[in-house]
């Protein structure tokens, strides 16, 4: 028989039909050990072998903010009381809006800290998930009390990253160990190359506090793919599993998830060695034709001029810029860039233009040399076209550094794609 506490009934008086509550737990991966690391405890209105969300529940502005505490403090403890009582090493993430943190923490009552010393759980297998909500209190104050949580042991996330409470002002000021990017970017990156460049905006603020990115609402194996793209260390969501009543075997999925990272890794690969046999091409070109390689030559724009355009007619389809700069960021050549039906225009505006400025210039002039000349960016978006593209750095002589902008194909969103097999077909 059932712990009668396990699924307790709830008040008609709040909507839910005289159902039973219970908590149901949703796994969390890592991409580096392929097991289950931890579940995200949700609520569920169980009736029979009917089972349904509490999110309209919790979302309801009709229902009292203390409603909606006494029915999460019900969940939270079940939550607890069954980690407590397995032998499992995972994590659980408990979902915390910042209002009730604000609220109850100034008044000394925390009640996930009273739950873990009742059954006595180690708080670093606590999450504290901060979730999305709009939150009007002072930072400070709500920052003390999370680090009350974080002074016994706990972890903290933020969920929804992009919107809402989790702007990045507010990150900063919570210094979260984990980031939870929100669904709805996840799906929007496959139509929209902004919100791909968002993903990994994300990906790099991570890195930079110390934290790790957590990716929910995977669907689909394009979803797990953009996650991995986007660097996120944990995944969550449909593709693996919903939630259940139940903790799962550990390694449950960890021979999916080995295939999928297998399949990127080679996916992957293949891709880099296709660009770094691209610029070998190119670097081949530059050496058939008579770019001047003595310091003397150095300033003499029409001469670089005048090799470029020598090349102009030799170049892939893919490329659509090119410029031969000096190797402290000074450009030495005007811009050719390549505009409708092929055509290449001219762009003497930049002349003298510093790049130095750009994040990856100084690394890319500290690893070439006489035994690597070439060298490829990682895919990024055009700030002039809008499209995805890659940077192929090569060395061109003494001090002289020829950039070409390719597109990259293997970028394009679903979007794109649909689009330019509609050209093609109506072309």
């Amino acid at each position: 028989m059932k712990d009668r506490q396990t699924m307790r009934k709830i008040p008609e008086s709040l909507g839910l039909k005289g159902e039973r509550l219970a908590a149901f737990y949703q796994p969390i991966l890592a991409m580096d050990t392929r097991t289950i690391i931890g579940y995200e405890v949700l609520g569920r209105a169980c009736e029979g072998e009917r089972v349904r969300s509490l999110g309209k529940f919790f979302g309801d502005v009709s229902i009292s903010v203390e409603d909606h505490i006494a029915v999460d403090r019900i969940l939270r403890e079940q939550a607890m009381r069954k980690l407590g009582a397995e032998n499992i090493e995972s994590l659980l993430f408990i979902n915390l809006k910042p209002n009730w943190i604000h609220r109850y923490g100034q008044s000394g009552e925390l009640f996930t800290l009273q739950l873990i010393d009742k059954y006595g759980i180690d708080p670093r297998r606590i999450v504290i998930e901060i979730t999305e909500e709009s939150f009007n209190g002072p930072m400070d104050e709500l920052r003390s009390i999370v680090d009350l949580y974080r002074s016994r042991g706990c972890l903290i996330a933020i969920d929804d990253v992009g919107s809402g409470f989790s702007s990045t002002d507010r990150i900063a000021h919570i210094q979260p160990n984990i980031l939870k990017i929100d669904i709805h970017m996840i799906k929007k990156s496959a139509t929209h190359n902004g919100y791909l460049g968002a993903l990994r905006s994300f990906s790099a603020l991570a890195e930079q506090i110390g934290a790790s990115l957590l990716a929910e609402g995977v669907e689909t194996r394009q979803d797990l793919v953009r996650a991995i793209e986007a660097g996120a260390r944990y995944v969550q969501g449909f593709f693996f599993s919903k939630a259940e009543p139940e903790f799962q075997q550990a390694d449950r999925f960890a021979g999916a998830l080995e295939a999928e990272l297998a399949e990127y890794v080679q996916q992957r690969l293949r891709s880099e060695t296709t660009w770094q046999k691209e610029a070998a091409q190119l670097a081949a070109l530059i050496d058939k034709g008579c770019i001047c390689r003595q310091e003397s030559e150095l300033g003499r724009a029409e001469e670089f001029n005048g090799w470029i355009t020598g090349l102009l007619e030799q170049l892939p389809l893919g490329c659509v810029r090119i410029y031969l700069c000096r190797e402290d960021g000074i450009q030495l050549s005007a811009n050719y860039c390549r505009v409708e039906a092929g055509e290449w225009e001219r762009q003497e505006e930049y002349y003298g233009a510093n790049w130095s400025w750009r994040p990856y210039f100084i690394p890319t002039i500290a690893q070439l040399s006489e035994m690597q000349r070439t060298l490829v960016s990682r895919a990024y978006v055009d700030l002039d076209t809008c499209e995805w593209i890659r940077t192929i750095s090569i060395l061109a002589g003494p001090g002289l550094i020829l950039f070409a902008d390719m597109k990259d194909y293997e970028q394009q969103t679903d979007r794109e794609r649909e689009d330019a097999a509609c050209r093609t077909t109506t072309g």
